[in-house]
């Protein structure tokens, strides 16, 4: 009983704040106006608040742009955390637009929808991310296509890093900064999560959203570490393979490492204490 009213209390709640802010991102959106950045990372943090999600962040973006973070995915809940943190837009398949509430969502915060069936429109979305990143907003990339099960990363489509390589005429240095970004669930209650119970925070896709929200909110208390690994700077002489080779092996170990709870840089930052 406790749990649903909690459920509804949390419900309400974040209604109540979605409807102050909602009209304005929306007149932000329309006169292009600054605080259309940064108003929704306002909303995420009072969401994660909600949902108790605590979030860990480990290193920091990179402060030069244009920059583009990829990262591994684990659920819907991997939005809310990144939004969180930074002032960020994602890309996104198209056909999130029309899911209740997420596909509203989506669109105030100005995500860039991607058709991945229709080929012939690649090359157009491509430079639309590629736009944006010469515009300065940080760009967040799901190079797995889709969600895993939390323990792994699963292999990284490269098409989209094409959007790195599109950016390059439009920055003042010749580069695009790619960073590579590791979203690790590590605790439930205050205790580490393990194998057995991290499907609780996943989302794999064969269970709906709805049931998957409620269960995050009756559960109530999961942690979340997000690790920033070292950026890839991409110029006009990088190879797109290449550089997300890079990437898929740094995000591998940063998430193996949080999972196995003792990350390299804490181990190196113990050596260093002895």
């Amino acid at each position: 009983m406790i749990n649903w009213v909690r459920v509804a209390l949390c419900g309400a709640l974040l209604v109540l704040v979605s409807l102050v802010l909602m009209p304005v991102q929306i007149l932000c959106l329309w006169l292009d106006l600054k605080p259309r950045r940064w108003l929704p990372r306002f909303w995420h943090r009072v969401a994660c608040l909600l949902l108790g999600l605590r979030v860990r962040v480990h290193g920091e973006p990179e402060r030069r742009r244009p920059l583009l973070l990829s990262a591994n995915h684990v659920s819907w809940k991997d939005i809310l955390v990144l939004s969180s943190v930074a002032d960020v837009v994602f890309v996104a398949k198209s056909e999130v637009k029309t899911w209740p509430v997420f596909g509203l969502l989506a669109r105030l915060q100005a995500s860039v929808f991607i058709e991945r069936d229709q080929k012939r429109t690649t090359g157009h979305q491509v430079n639309e991310i590629g736009r944006r990143l010469a515009d300065g907003e940080i760009v967040v990339l799901f190079p797995e296509g889709t969600t895993s099960d939390g323990n792994r990363l699963l292999d990284i489509k490269t098409s989209l890093f094409g959007a790195a390589a599109s950016a390059v005429p439009h920055s003042p240095t010749g580069v695009v900064h790619v960073q590579p970004l590791a979203i690790s669930y590590t605790g439930i209650h205050g205790m580490p999560m393990g194998r057995y119970n991290r499907p609780i925070a996943a989302w794999p896709g064969d269970i709906g959203l709805v049931p998957h929200l409620l269960g995050v909110l009756r559960e109530g208390a999961l942690d979340v570490d997000v690790d920033f690994g070292e950026a890839v700077d991409y110029d006009r002489h990088a190879n797109r393979k290449d550089v997300s080779r890079t990437i898929e092996a740094r995000i591998r170990s940063m998430l193996s490492d949080r999972l196995r709870g003792r990350p390299k840089l804490e181990r190196v930052v113990a050596r260093a204490e002895r």
